[in-house]
């Protein structure tokens, strides 16, 4: 069976991740960086960072921060960049762990061994990243070190 794209389904997310993003950092326009404490899980802090600017669009990096008694210097942290369109209201990851966002669908198998719906997914996951730090997370003061691969 061919996989079809669900693009209502697929908008939906992109809306509502730019509605969590917003919420996580309001000052987006101004600001250049966000700290997320995260209570649940033990010290963990997500920094979102503004990596551009234009008068339309934002490309925001989200990652977890290391803490070096928290994490071990081998375990690789997730990080992805989103560009958020001010116009249309959605945020779109475009890159995760150094992944250029694939095509809305994929056929599968393939060279990089994406999934059939591979670039839904990743909206899916950054969507459950930014309802836990909504959830559970709280501004963070303390300067943490961006994981580095």
């Amino acid at each position: 069976m061919r996989y079809k794209v669900d693009l209502k389904r697929y908008m939906a997310d992109c809306e509502a991740n730019y509605a969590r993003l917003l919420k996580l950092f309001p000052n987006l326009a101004e600001d250049s960086e966000r700290l997320i404490g995260l209570q649940h899980g033990g010290d963990r802090v997500v920094m979102l960072s503004v990596l551009e600017r234009t008068p339309y669009t934002s490309l925001v990096m989200l990652q977890q921060c290391r803490q070096e008694t928290a994490v071990a210097a081998w375990l690789r942290l997730p990080q992805m960049r989103i560009r958020l369109y001010h116009d249309a209201r959605v945020a779109e990851v475009v890159d995760f762990e150094g992944a250029r966002s694939p095509r809305p669908r994929c056929d599968y198998p393939n060279g990089r061994m994406h999934q059939r719906d591979e670039k839904a997914q990743w909206n899916r996951f950054l969507a459950e990243w930014l309802s836990q730090c909504i959830k559970f997370g709280y501004c963070a003061e303390v300067q943490y070190e961006p994981a580095v691969d």
